[in-house]
């Protein structure tokens, strides 16, 4: 059996939560995915078992710096050796940077895990984080976050001395992650909701329309002459929203209920 944990940084603190004993960590994903968008479902499945706030904004920007650099931070090393099992062996430490995961592994020697269902964990964590801690309240989260984003970023542009190419050369990198990061979710929204309504994707080329299709069909059973309109006004095509309606009523897609949010 193995008793898996996961580490969340955020701009107040870090948190370190823990869920049920299982023999293997992949069993977990199905249960996740789940229950992530309800908060008392993920509860069932995950707890706070230690919170460590930061002391001043100063203190949250020396670990935010830490954490991206993949330095164990004396305040995250206090943590994990206070609340994490002696026996190391037992225990796995799911992060979100693969980087400060390699550097806790090395440093005090528990094994970490990145990506699959710890990714899909800390979704949920992000999501519920202001109902996990007491006292903590999305706006105060928000602030937080805020102020940690802008000090983070003041700080790596005061100390780069190309600073001013700097911020066009990250600028144009975010767009080109911006573009690979909406095709990646428009192909998955495609090929989940293409279960359902294969035929939408043979009518529809543009993702952001798909998207938005997507989300208004829902389920393609509940589609009627009542919402032709609105397709209209999604797809600007008559012949398409006609299309899309005749497909729904001879589609070849499973059944089920579909929510898109």
């Amino acid at each position: 059996m193995v008793l898996l944990h996961v580490l969340f940084e955020h701009a107040v603190g870090y948190a370190l939560l823990a869920l049920k004993e299982v023999e293997e960590i992949s069993l977990l994903l199905p249960q996740v995915e789940e229950c992530v968008l309800n908060l008392g479902k993920f509860h069932n499945i995950v707890r706070l078992v230690a919170f460590c706030p930061f002391s001043s904004s100063q203190v949250a920007l020396e670990n935010a710096n830490a954490v991206s650099e993949g330095v164990v931070h004396e305040d995250l090393r206090l943590l994990l050796e206070t609340h994490l099992p002696s026996k190391k062996k037992k225990v796995l430490l799911g992060v979100g940077d693969p980087k400060i995961g390699a550097a806790i592994q090395e440093e005090l020697g528990y094994n970490c895990q990145t990506g699959g269902v710890i990714a899909e964990i800390l979704r949920g964590v992000r999501l519920h984080f202001h109902n996990l801690v007491k006292g903590l309240t999305d706006l105060s989260a928000c602030k937080a976050q805020l102020g940690l984003g802008h000090s983070y970023s003041r700080a790596k542009v005061k100390f780069n001395v190309n600073r001013v190419d700097n911020m066009i050369i990250q600028s144009i990198s975010l767009l080109d992650q911006l573009d690979k990061d909406i095709n990646t979710f428009s192909m998955r929204v495609r090929e989940w909701y293409g279960y359902h309504f294969p035929e939408l994707v043979k009518i529809i080329n543009d993702n952001a329309t798909y998207c938005r299709l997507a989300q208004f069909i829902g389920n393609r059973k509940e589609l009627n002459e009542e919402k032709l309109e609105k397709l209209e006004e999604l797809t600007m095509d008559a012949a398409k929203a006609k299309a899309i309606l005749d497909a729904s009523r001879s589609s070849m897609g499973q059944e089920g209920r579909h929510r898109l949010s």
